[in-house]
């Protein structure tokens, strides 16, 4: 597995250290935030790939959290955490950008595979924008 940066929000201080934990010992760069706040004030001085995001928090919930980083950051994927009674704000997660969500409690593996497959997808949007910048500076002098 490719390492690549992960922030785990969520309001649960067990949780998020946890799986920090075991992020890290699969060789990712693994970072916690116990609100979207701290969050965002993280983005803002530690650049990440992927946010694994409770929907679920007091405060500034999980949906306020998620507008905002794909606001300022929106290469960065979001995979949202939900229990069944937030299953309507995962959709609508959904529709502000989000990647993929998962219900709580979810396996190791599971997320692991979901976050793979959001830092791939980042990387790929990632890499049409460099040929696009680079089309663009081999066409400049061109006034098409």
């Amino acid at each position: 597995m490719d390492s690549f940066s992960v922030l785990i929000v969520d309001d649960e201080f067990d949780f998020v250290q946890t799986l920090v934990k075991r992020m890290r010992r699969r060789n990712l760069n693994a970072y916690g935030a116990a609100s979207g706040e701290i969050a965002l004030a993280h983005l803002a001085e530690n650049p990440v790939d992927v946010v694994v995001l409770d929907v679920r928090m007091p405060e500034m919930d999980g949906i306020e959290t998620l507008r905002a980083i794909k606001t300022r950051y929106p290469l960065i994927e979001v995979v949202l955490l939900t229990g069944h009674a937030s299953l309507t704000a995962a959709r609508e997660g959904m529709g502000l950008g989000a990647f993929d969500y998962l219900l709580k409690p979810t396996g190791i593996d599971e997320l692991l595979f979901k976050l793979q497959d959001a830092y791939e997808k980042k990387k790929n949007q990632e890499k049409k924008i460099e040929n696009l910048k680079e089309a663009i500076e081999t066409s400049g002098g061109s006034e098409n």
